[in-house]
Parts: C-alpha cells; sequence; structure tokens
C-alpha cells in the first residue's frame, strides 16, 4: 500500500559481515497493498434491515464488465439468499480468499507485473534484518534444539528465502529450525516453494499438510491453510508480514440513531453499494470492546470506525501459543497505534480503483490497529509482553541495516549499487529520495516511518532486540 501511503548489535554485525549474495533488482513501483488469508468466519445468520438515510452515496466504477464474473454471481446469490445485505468484512473474505476466484488464490499478484510490492521484493536486506531478529529471540530464548518458525501469508516465499539464505552460516540456528508457511493459495505455494529451493521429503506419516526440505538452509518446511494447523509443543517464531491488513474488517459510521455497521447490498440497476444497517450486528459486540479499550475521548472525535475480529482472534491464538510453548512473533505493517477510522482501499494493477467495482480483481486492504493487537495480546495471557511499535525505520536501523548496506556496496557492481541505494531508501527512508535522478515515476519512495513493527513474547524471555 506504499502509493496510498505516500499520498496522503553483536548478532547484526554478524550478519553484516556474512558473505556477499547479489541483491535483488526490484523494479521501482511503489509498494501498496500486500498479500495474506484469513480463516473464514462464520456469517451472521440474523436477518438484516437496512437504512440508506446519512449514507453518502459511493463513487461511480471505473468500468462496467459485460458480464458479472463467477465471483460477482456468487456475492449476489449470497446477498439474495440471505434476503438482505451482507458486512464488509465478509465482502472482503470472499473477495480475496473465495477458493475459486478469490484475488490471492490462483495468480502471483506481485511484483511491478502484480498488483503491489512489499518489502522483501524491494531488497534482500529486509528478510536478512528479520532472520537476526529471529536468531537474536532464539538466543535469548536460550538456544533450543528444536522450534518452529513460522511465517504467516509468506507471499511469493522472498522474506523467508532471504532469511535463510543469510542465517545459513550459523549450523546451530538452522539445524534447530522447521520452518512452517501458513499460506491457503495454491498458486503462492508452488512460487514459496521455488523460492525457498525445496525438495520433496518422504514422510511415513499420513498427512494432507505438504512437506520438503529447502536447501538453502537445509531445514524441514512444512505448508499449512491455517496458524491452528501449525503443531504445538515447540518454541514457535511467528512472523507476520503485511498478513495483518488483508484480515476483513467490519466499518461502522455514525449516524443519527447511533454506530450503524456498513453494508453491501445489491441495487435495483444490479450494481453493488452500500448501505447502513438499522439494527445491531454481530460485530456490534468487537465494537463496544474496541470503543472501551479506546475510551470516549478516543471515540467521540470519529464518524467512522474499523473493527477487525479476525485480527483479535489471531492475535489471542498466537499469544496462547507463546504462552504455552514459548517463543515470540514479529508484526510488520502499515497502520496505527490507535482507533483505524476509515481506511480500507482497493488496488489493482498499481492503482487505485472503487472497492465494490468488479470483485475479485483487485486487492483490498486496511490499516491495521496495533493498539487493538497489543490489548487482545494482553488480555489473552498475562504470560506475555507486548512491545514497540516502533517504526520500521528504527527496527532495521537498531538491527544492523547500516552495517549490511556497506558490506553489499563494498562487492557490487555500478547497477547493483543503485539497486541497493535505491532499496536502502524505500526500507529506511521517509517520503521521497533526495539523491534520485531517473524519472519521476521511479522515484525511490521511503517506507521506513510508514510501517510500524511490534513484537509480542512470552515473559521469560524479556525484552525482545531492538525494543530495549
Amino acid at each position: 500500500m506504499l502509493r496510498r501511503l505516500l499520498l496522503q548489535a553483536s548478532t547484526s554485525r554478524r550478519l553484516a559481515a556474512a558473505h556477499f549474495t547479489p541483491p535483488h533488482s526490484p523494479p521501482l513501483l511503489r509498494c501498496p497493498f500486500s498479500s495474506s488469508s484469513s480463516s473464514p468466519q462464520q456469517p451472521p445468520s440474523t436477518t438484516i434491515s437496512i437504512d440508506r438515510s446519512d449514507l453518502c452515496n459511493p463513487a461511480e466504477h471505473s468500468h462496467e464488465p459485460c458480464s458479472d464474473s463467477d465471483l460477482v454471481k456468487h456475492l449476489k446469490g449470497i446477498i439474495k439468499f440471505r434476503g438482505g445485505p451482507i458486512s464488509v468484512a465478509e465482502y472482503m473474505e470472499e473477495v480475496l480468499t473465495n477458493p475459486k476466484a478469490g484475488f490471492y488464490m490462483n495468480r502471483d499478484v506481485f511484483g511491478a507485473g502484480g498488483d503491489f510490492i512489499t518489502s522483501p521484493e524491494v531488497s534482500q536486506m529486509f528478510g536478512e534484518m528479520v532472520g537476526v531478529w529471529a536468531m537474536s529471540l532464539w538466543e535469548q530464548m536460550g538456544q533450543p534444539g528444536k522450534i518452529n518458525l513460522v511465517e504467516l501469508g509468506p507471499g511469493r516465499g522472498t522474506l523467508m528465502a532471504d532469511l535463510l539464505r543469510g542465517v545459513s552460516k550459523f549450523k546451530s540456528f538452522t539445524d534447530s529450525l522447521h520452518v512452517h508457511m501458513v499460506e491457503c493459495s495454491p498458486a503462492l505455494q508452488k512460487l514459496q516453494q521455488q523460492a525457498l529451493k525445496c525438495v520433496d521429503e518422504e514422510s511415513e506419516a499420513d498427512t494432507a499438510d505438504k512437506r520438503a526440505v529447502s536447501t538453502l538452509a537445509n531445514a524441514p518446511v512444512s505448508w499449512h491453510a491455517t496458524l491452528d494447523k501449525v503443531p504445538s509443543g515447540l518454541p514457535s517464531i511467528i512472523i507476520a508480514h503485511e498478513f495483518y491488513d488483508a484480515l476483513p474488517v467490519h466499518q461502522f459510521q455514525r449516524a443519527s440513531r447511533g454506530w450503524c455497521e456498513k453494508m453491501v447490498d445489491v441495487s435495483e440497476d444490479s450494481k453493488f453499494r452500500f448501505v447502513l444497517s438499522s439494527q445491531p450486528t454481530p460485530a456490534t459486540l468487537y465494537l463496544a470492546k474496541r470503543c472501551k479499550w479506546a475510551g470516549m475521548e478516543e471515540i467521540k472525535k470519529l464518524d467512522h470506525v474499523e473493527v477487525c475480529p479476525a485480527s483479535m482472534e489471531l492475535t489471542q491464538s498466537i499469544a496462547d501459543r507463546i504462552a504455552s510453548d514459548g517463543g515470540g512473533a514479529l508484526v510488520i505493517d502499515y497502520g496505527q497505534n490507535g482507533v483505524v477510522s476509515d481506511s480500507l482501499q482497493a488496488i489493482r494493477k498499481h492503482k487505485f480503483v472503487d472497492i465494490l467495482d468488479d470483485p475479485g480483481s483487485a486487492d483490498l486492504s486496511a490499516y491495521v490497529d496495533f493498539a487493538s493487537i497489543r490489548h487482545s495480546a494482553e488480555e489473552a495471557s498475562g504470560d506475555v509482553s507486548v512491545h514497540g511499535p516502533i517504526t520500521q525505520s528504527q527496527f532495521l536501523g537498531s538491527l544492523g541495516i547500516n552495517f549490511r548496506v556497506e558490506a553489499l556496496l563494498q562487492n557490487c557492481t555500478e547497477e547493483q549499487f543503485e539497486s541497493l541505494r535505491s532499496g536502502y531508501w524505500q526500507l529506511v527512508g521517509e517520503g521521497e529520495a533526495p539523491f534520485w535522478e531517473g524519472p519521476d515515476e521511479k522515484v525511490p519512495i521511503g517506507m521506513g516511518t510508514r510501517y510500524l513493527v511490534m513484537a509480542i513474547v512470552n515473559k521469560k524471555q524479556g525484552v525482545p532486540v531492538p525494543f530495549q
């Protein structure tokens, strides 16, 4: 989502000194939204009446398809079957992860040829620094012999590939790893296998989960549709980079009669439109919880509020796992440390489009409410501690990205030099790069202060780096 954002040390030294590997040569398009999956939610069983008062008309669709796609027909069928509108969260979930026509399910949506670019696609240094963090946490845990290294929504697998490549010299760490990729998209699973240079592993166990070995670090790799499928009982290091932003959000709008949930309905001309519920909806319980956490002073200033029950429930699951098994989780995403008002956006081919336009052809993503993550984790268990958020620039800088870029610059070609400099700025800078002399549309834009980083760890392990 970087385009939208624009519009509106011991372990680190060891990694910095590792042997040179050619950097990625990423396209210089901005990174708007990222991919992830969400766990299915049971739709509300109640019939919801609607009221269109107090609701502004949405913008016109950017184009009108000649005929309804299968996903459009499916969405209209749900609304017709219910006899009323569906929540924005249910619409978002179907658009992104419908098994047959969901945005993430059957194609590669990353890179210049896709719809957005993420930090790992910008530079190898991002994954390497996350590897520094993971190995530092492992050392704080007492260097256990076996751990689960889990990534939620791994995209192309670039982050994990760079992480494993970066730590491959530290055999005591890599020998402890079992990598778990939580990914529901078959198309992306194939890309992840290629990125991790996996070879199939014969398993005597009768399991539906895929398992292989990454030759980057000789570590076993398994794929799972959801986090709860990842085996428990071992300490876990969980990475959630641009994962929370694609979890489905419920939107509420203040009307004359109070807070009403924003819903998706079909109009008389057979187009999708937004309406307001005239009755309390099941998600109202999550709105009440979020308002309680925030307090009246923060809420009374807002006319719109987004809540993400899936985020709250995922965080509670992560906190429970960390409390019982040990370990920690790292959350990196764009968002804010407070209530999110009205951030849901759609992007197609690096351009913003109407949320209701041709569903399934564009990514939907929303700001992450980091304060809600904190409250959810602390409410779930008293055995975990939450640290941050801090900016991505602070996080990467404290872990030694400056040392790493200096080491890489000493062994690179002129072309690699420009790629490294551009990638470094995009990761830690703010705004447009001052050194750029190329085309304006390709100027590197820094996301260093737009992305936030938070850690959730077992209290027994103390404060993780670099949150001390």
